[in-house]
């Protein structure tokens, strides 16, 4: 499947959602939200793969890039910042 530039921001545009109005969230909220954007399946797994608990901007952008690497996918998905 080729992804587009669009595609790979989708999780950008989750990340940022998540803290217009916050400095931190959970890992629900973050499920939540990404469920909500409608990601594809492979991009709600690595959400699914953060551990329970709160997350500053930094420290989430830090697990999920660290997921996208560990399974090859920045370049599929991009990473988020």
């Amino acid at each position: 499947m080729l992804m587009t530039e669009e595609d790979k921001q989708i999780l950008q545009r989750v990340v940022d959602s998540l803290f217009n109005d916050m400095k931190r969230t959970s890992r629900l909220d973050v499920i939540l939200r990404a469920e909500c954007f409608d990601l594809p399946a492979d991009l709600i797994g690595i959400v699914e793969l953060l551990p329970p608990g709160h997350f500053t901007r930094q420290a989430l952008c830090d697990q999920l890039n660290s997921a996208l690497k560990g399974h090859g996918w920045t370049g599929r998905f991009g990473t988020v910042d």
